[in-house]
């Protein structure tokens, strides 16, 4: 076995060589670089300190990293020290102002910690997971749907940390790490004011029930104490629910996200009672949604497609330069739409739809083995693409697995895609398009597709897409239109566009909207942030 100096050594080289990983290194000491290759050649002695500091940074692979960078060597004590262990107590008890809970991060180790080697490794391990946190989340988003897909660009956050310990101003280095959108700012802000929404714990509580208008009884009482205390009052009988009191109702339900009828059914009434109202869970994940989306830029020229909102919208440097009414995917588990981000490459006017494999072997293949000339409107073509008659085809032979055939339908009004489609390529095939089914979008509720994301206004998205690389995108997509052929054109440069699943976000005025669940994202990433506050001691996500 080896022996405790020597194993001491061991992690202390270890360390060093974690944070040396980072540095480009030479293949061999070349002449003239001899100096440069003996400085960052791993060190075979250590002190007794370097090598307590290797020990205790071990177990984590990102402060290892950094103490390994820094060359052994603390960097929470002295006089800079405090001001840095300041800065990290003060970013973590702010921390639930992010809606991050303060516990994550061990605040009892941090709160009055002296200058040993535990509050060095405590102050460390809490800066590392705060900078984690606030660039990139604390939950992985894949472990909240199989249909989330996204790529967190999460920054190095040993490099996050040396950059920490070099700033000149190390509680402003911390302010501005979070994500710097102004959504974020607002989500924040309104986090802030939730508690204003939420009744004394020893008011009695309002007994759930179904609340209308013309409707007495002693319920009512407690109903409205709680409503006049966070600023819903009404005057009129204690027992009566009133037109009155029916409006200032539907003003709390406005304010904390649930459906503003005016009716005081079980929802209102638990939202009443609760400590946490539904609205402010809402915004902290969208502010976890928000730091999954730091690395991108958003500043820049984006679509952006919020999926339970039914909207897309265009910005350009952060202003709003186009907004149009959107049709997703069914709740249905395989036809929801997932979210991510990619490139969108091009505009393709008179499409052709070619028919995703899932929905001809699962929507088509039963009716053709029924009917042959069944869904008469869409060819079955090869795999040269030539169209083969239906009578040619002994449909009953062929099973989900075995299916040779494709099946595609011509360009034209009646074409599932309508008459422009936008691609973005991507490994599920989801696109934006046109619609022949135009009546839809006038529902409040419009989750009916496959999966793709059927557009409103496709004419006049496709005319914003193309203005940045011609002077009259009208005329250029009109002549293409007017061909009745299939035509792709390049969007140069290429638009980022983000399919987002946001149920609180502002709106043009500045306010927080609330929308529906529609797919229980959210009920599938509250208890996950729950837990991460409870996780103090995992690694973060």
């Amino acid at each position: 076995m080896i022996g405790g100096k020597k194993m001491a050594a061991f992690l202390a080289l270890m360390v060093l060589m974690a944070g040396q990983s980072v540095v480009a290194q030479p293949a061999a000491p070349q002449a003239g670089l001899a100096p440069l290759h003996a400085a960052i050649a791993p060190r075979l002695e250590f002190s007794a300190d370097e090598m307590a500091l290797a020990r205790a940074a071990a177990a984590n692979p990102v402060v290892a990293a950094f103490y390994g960078a820094n060359g052994l060597q603390p960097v929470f004590d002295g006089p800079e020290g405090q001001i840095r262990r300041e800065a990290v107590q003060r970013a973590v008890s702010d921390s639930g102002s992010h809606g991050i809970p303060v516990s994550r991060y061990r605040p009892d180790l941090l709160a009055g910690a002296g200058q040993d080697l535990a509050a060095e490794i405590a102050h460390a391990e809490a800066l590392a997971r705060y900078l984690s946190d606030l660039t990139g989340g604390m939950i992985r988003p894949g472990r909240v749907s199989a249909q989330i897909h996204r790529q967190v660009n999460r920054p190095a956050v040993d490099r996050l940390m040396a950059e920490f310990i070099a700033s000149d101003d190390p509680a402003g280095f911390l302010e501005s790490v979070a994500p710097q959108h102004p959504a974020y700012e607002v989500l924040r802000r309104a986090l802030a004011e939730r508690p204003a929404l939420t009744a004394p714990p020893d008011l009695p509580k309002a007994p759930e029930a179904v609340w209308r208008v013309g409707m007495r009884g002693e319920g009512v009482v407690p109903l409205r104490r709680r409503l006049a205390a966070i600023g819903f009052g009404a005057a009129g009988p204690a027992d009566l629910y009133d037109a009155t009191l029916a409006a200032e109702v539907m003003r709390y339900q406005q304010a904390i996200g649930l459906p503003a009828d005016g009716i005081a059914g079980p929802r209102t009434i638990r939202a009443l009672n609760a400590g946490l109202d539904e609205g402010s869970r809402r915004i902290i994940m969208s502010l976890e949604r928000m730091r999954w989306l730091a690395g991108e830029d958003l500043q820049a020229r984006h679509v952006w497609v919020n999926i339970p909102e039914f909207t897309a919208r265009i910005f350009d440097q952060g202003q709003q330069v186009f907004q149009t009414r959107t049709v997703v995917g069914t709740t249905d588990a395989d036809r929801q739409t997932p979210e991510f981000s990619d490139q969108m490459e091009y505009v393709v006017v008179n499409p052709r739809w070619n028919v995703p494999r899932s929905i001809t072997v699962r929507d088509y293949l039963p009716q053709l083995k029924a009917n042959r000339h069944a869904v008469s409107h869409i060819d079955v073509v090869d795999g040269a693409g030539r169209v083969i008659p239906r009578g040619q085809i002994d449909f009953s032979r062929y099973t989900a697995a075995n299916f040779p055939f494709r099946m595609q339908q011509k360009p034209g009004d009646n074409n599932a895609l309508g008459l422009v489609k936008f691609i973005f390529p991507n490994p599920w095939n989801i696109y934006l398009h046109d619609t022949p089914t135009k009546h839809l979008f006038g529902n409040r509720s419009r989750a009916y597709s496959n999966g793709c994301i059927r557009i409103g206004d496709p004419f006049d998205l496709a005319h914003v897409l193309l203005s940045q690389q011609t002077d009259d995108p009208q005329a250029m997509f009109r002549r293409a239109l007017e061909g009745g052929r299939e035509r792709w054109l390049a969007l140069t440069p290429n638009v980022p566009v983000h399919l987002v699943y946001f149920t609180a976000f502002p709106d043009a005025d500045g306010r927080v909207a609330f929308h529906d669940d529609i797919y229980g994202r959210d009920e599938a990433l509250w208890p996950l942030i729950e837990q991460a506050g409870l996780d103090s001691r995992a690694r973060s996500d």
